[in-house]
């Protein structure tokens, strides 16, 4: 998820961004025909992929709808006076079936989508938006968790049935419950109408990603990629009927290397430009008019509630509590950062100069140039480093990893169903054996997949009826693929992004919440990536990189020197890294504090927010607004800066496992204790300061960025 996008999809039952378990069992069908609406006999009661149909989602989801409505009429037409029991513990566990489908389609239209799948969302994502509207809106289910809410304080209820009591309860008002009959319809047609242009958006970015291949027959149009870039060009030639030529797509492991490697300026430019112009082509995929009314209607419904703008709105729930916090901390890491990264460009103008260039840089020349200066400084090379990291090592490493720290163990399940060849799954055991949950890892880019890098879950866990129901969890990825004669062989940043989403992982899986929506990753969106970014430091400790970074071929393991150029190259390119994200987390919150969405139009907004901003020419944006679907196909909006903010506490807890031991198993299980297992059933701050003894210091984030 760092740099990379972790979807999350409107196809849930309350709003939230992880979908219920399922206990179709509770809620009787009488559609036993379509497997979306029976349980599961499967291992570990995983999807029977194998047997789901596309025509089965959409009256599976109708169905589900019908049968929590029928759940929550339940709760409303009870006499009884209202308690957390015959309110709260019904309503949380309501909706299960509708969660069971949904969530499927939902994880497969980001995975392995297709024509059939995309349409099949468009047509139930209203309905499950007018769903949730009429949960949420519902008069007589709000009176009586208002019943319940006043009077908490004489219920004795333990710390988590007071968190999910106080989540309801403001879930309900802030999805409009107190609002006049006028108001809620209003809201209901902007809801619906957001939920479909949210998804319109991700599959305009999809369908870009895929459309654009630069198509190669001159070899010498190959000069400067290393081997390992023109080997995945050449298959990919050959899988799209291009044999003997070399086809570059802008999925990131293609478009990476080439900007970083090839010698040939005016198709780096092509590459970048046509990564850039995502969503703004002027045609059928473009995505200016989609996200300009997505910030007009989001703006609406802010007003309807009661905020002057949809980022009061959304921040309210989070860490940073309002605007000015999240703009007064970027702000002052753009104070330190931009000179660094003017300094960058004025020393990567030297050495063009110096090879004879007689022209400015460009963005297309930034990644180019870095590399030589990076080879020039630090003697150093990145592309020595990918023979140590064969993808299965990483993995294995981050599994040992989990292991020092935790006592889990990782097997893999060979007869499972999966959704595609590539996807493996693994049974997840504590140290005694006992089951965890089940992790699927997809890695590798495909047409159907969406761009980047994201955790998921087919099911949550949480107890039910006493029982322990345990998760379905899913790391999905675009990595480097394996070629005829050689493994796949990550990057540096790809193995950081294999041990990030581990991390979110490792959230899922090792919940131990009571109630679905508090269990997980159900946290802040400016602290869920605590638990995925402090798993990115270990992946660089020399400790670590022993364990698992091994030749592909000899198996010896990663040699000191190379370890040391690692070292001391880290903070190496720190200003552009950081003024990029800064960049799009200025953006983000610039579109969502909009108080006047009259003529608004996409590009001037764009570049008006960058140049206030004062990013230089020579850094594109991380993610312009017509491709930004952290904000506008996700869950993500008015939250991208939560990735900094969260760096601020993954970099001060790490400090913790510095002084201890990398691999303290009594540090490790206080993590676990206090944090990974927690889900939402205590404060945040609180949280972090249980674990950690204190608040969060940025001086550790400024001292490895080098920004100090």
């Amino acid at each position: 998820m760092k740099r990379y996008l972790l979807i999350v999809l409107a196809f849930i039952a309350f709003g939230c961004t992880q979908n219920t378990e399922v206990a179709v069992n509770n809620e009787e069908s009488n559609m036993d025909t379509n497997p979306l609406l029976t349980k599961f006999d499967t291992p570990f009661g995983v999807p029977p992929f194998e047997k789901i149909k596309v025509e089965h989602y959409v009256p599976a989801i109708k169905e589900g709808i019908r049968l929590q409505q029928e759940s929550i009429k339940k709760i409303t037409d009870n006499t009884e006076e209202p308690t957390f029991d015959n309110t709260i513990t019904v309503l949380d566990n309501s909706g299960q079936v509708l969660s069971q489908a949904s969530k499927i389609l939902s994880n497969l239209t980001s995975a392995e989508t297709n024509e059939e799948l995309q349409k099949a969302e468009t047509t139930v994502t209203p309905l499950i938006a007018e769903n949730s509207d009429n949960v949420f809106l519902n008069e007589k289910l709000f009176a009586r968790i208002k019943v319940i809410y006043d009077k908490k304080e004489t219920l004795n209820l333990n710390t988590e049935q007071e968190k999910v009591l106080e989540k309801y309860y403001k879930k309900f008002v802030r999805g409009g419950a107190n609002l006049n009959n006028e108001d809620k319809e209003k809201l209901k047609i902007i809801n619906s109408e957001l939920a479909l242009l949210s998804i319109n958006f991700g599959d305009n970015i999809l369908a870009e990603t895929n459309a654009f291949k630069l198509i190669i027959d001159n070899k010498e149009d190959l000069s400067g990629l290393p081997q390992s870039s023109i080997d995945a060009a050449s298959a990919t030639a050959e899988e799209n009927g291009e044999k003997g030529k070399w086809m570059f797509t802008i999925q990131r492991p293609s478009l990476t290397p080439f900007l970083q490697f090839s010698d040939k300026r005016e198709l780096r430019e092509k590459m970048l430009m046509a990564y850039a112009n995502k969503g703004d082509n002027n045609n059928d995929n473009d995505n200016k008019k989609i996200l300009e009314r997505m910030v007009k209607l989001r703006y609406e419904k802010a007003i309807i509630l009661g905020y002057n703008n949809y980022a009061e709105y959304v921040l309210e729930e989070n860490m940073a509590k309002k605007p000015e916090t999240v703009y007064n901390l970027i702000n002052d890491l753009m104070a330190s950062a931009l000179p660094i990264a003017k300094k960058e460009r004025a020393m990567l103008q030297e050495i063009a100069n110096a090879e004879g260039a007689n022209f400015e840089i460009k963005a297309w020349d930034w990644w180019y140039y870095a590399a030589k200066l990076k080879k020039q400084k630090y003697d150093f090379d990145a592309e020595l480093l990918r023979p140590y990291f064969k993808l299965e090592n990483v993995r294995n490493g981050a599994f040992m990893l989990a292991n020092k720290l935790y006592g889990i163990t990782f097997t893999e399940i060979k007869d499972i169903p999966v959704y595609h060849k590539d996807v493996t799954a693994f049974e997840v055991k504590e140290e005694d054996g006992t089951h965890i949950g089940v992790l699927y890892m997809d890695f590798f880019p495909r047409a159907g997949k969406r761009a980047g890098a994201w955790m998921s879950d087919y099911r949550k866990q949480h107890y039910l009826n006493g029982k322990d129901v345990r998760p379905i969890i899913t790391n999905v990825c675009n990595f480097t693929k394996p070629t005829a004669d050689k493994p796949s062989l990550l990057t540096f940043g790809e193995v950081e992004t294999l041990f990030h989403e581990f991390g979110h992982g490792l959230h899922g899986l090792l919940s131990n919440c009571t109630y679905l929506s508090l269990s997980g990753t159900s946290v802040p969106r400016d602290f869920v990536e605590l638990p995925s970014q402090i798993m990115e430091n270990w992946a660089s400790e020399p400790e670590m990189l022993k364990l698992y970074a091994k030749h592909y071929e000899t198996g010896e393991v990663i040699p000191n020197e190379l370890v040391e150029k690692m070292a001391n190259s880290s903070k190496f390119n720190q200003g552009f890294t950081t003024v990029e994200y800064l960049s799009a987390a200025i953006l983000d919150i610039d579109w969502h504090s909009i108080t006047d969405t009259n003529n608004i139009k996409a590009i001037d907004f764009e570049n008006n927010s960058l140049k206030e901003m004062g990013l230089i020419d020579e850094i594109i944006v991380r993610y312009r607004s017509t491709y930004f679907a952290h904000i506008f196909a996700g869950g993500y909006a008015t939250g991208y800066y939560g990735y900094v903010w969260a760096e601020i506490l993954d970099a001060d807890a790490f400090g913790a496992f510095k002084e201890k031991g990398i691999f303290n198993k009594e540090l490790g299980q206080s993590f676990r204790d206090n944090i990974i297992s927690k889900g939402g059933t205590v404060d945040a701050m609180e949280m972090y300061v249980n674990f950690r003894g204190r608040e969060p210091k940025i001086e550790a984030l400024l001292s490895r960025k080098g920004l100090n």
